[in-house]
């Protein structure tokens, strides 16, 4: 599992993948994102600012990610240690003295403090948090990678954003990725699945590779 978790922070620096996508709006009103200049519900001009997820992370904890210790890289998935490591995937153990750089960064909830109040647009996975028997999204978690939080080990915290939508909506394929536009906040959300460091005011969504 480690070298799984290793794996997904490698992809999680590298992107998104680019399949065919497709999106559906519970509400047509749902306005979906075309360009970096948009206008809000109140006429007014935004212009956001295209994010990548090693800009929501100190550089102090990407460090720390892309360079694992040997014992991270040299346990073979399904052992025994791998089993037993499996407990580094709990975003609510207690830390303790002696984790390693790279443990801490995997439950960092740090942030870039100059992303507070940024409108930013930025690619990602949507895991539905609040959510109707009819697959309407009325929050989610936006993640780097599929699966995330889901059936692989959640990213960290400050890899993670909470979203709130104001007008519902459907997405027919979680396995897709998104462009979310919005206005960032550096505030800690806790639920049951995932725990993350920054949140998000919706202001539109497109698939990301819908055509302009």
């Amino acid at each position: 599992m480690k070298t799984l978790m290793v794996c997904c922070l490698l992809v999680l620096l590298l992107g998104c993948g680019k399949p065919n996508v497709e999106l559906n709006n519970a509400d047509s009103s749902l306005t979906k994102g075309t360009a970096n200049l948009k206008v809000n519900a109140d006429n007014v001009e935004i212009t956001y600012q295209e994010v990548d997820w090693t800009e929501l992370i100190p550089k102090t904890d990407l460090d720390a990610l892309l360079n694992p210790p040997d014992y991270i890289t040299q346990v073979v998935d399904g052992s025994l240690e791998d089993q037993i490591s499996s407990a580094l995937q709990n975003l609510n153990q207690a830390k303790s003295q002696n984790e390693s750089p790279y443990e801490q960064a995997l439950l960092s909830t740090n942030i870039i403090e100059a992303m507070d109040d940024k409108h930013i647009e930025i690619p990602g996975f949507v895991v539905p948090v609040e959510f109707t028997s009819e697959q309407v999204i009325k929050s989610f978690f936006l993640v780097p990678y599929f699966g995330a939080c889901l059936h692989m080990p959640p990213p960290p915290p400050n890899q993670i954003i909470f979203v709130q939508a104001e007008q519902d909506f459907v997405l027919e394929r979680l396995y897709e990725p998104v462009i979310v536009f919005g206005r960032l906040k550096t505030e800690l959300f806790e639920d049951q699945v995932a725990t993350s460091a920054y949140t998000m005011k919706l202001d539109s969504i497109k698939m990301y590779y819908e055509t302009e």
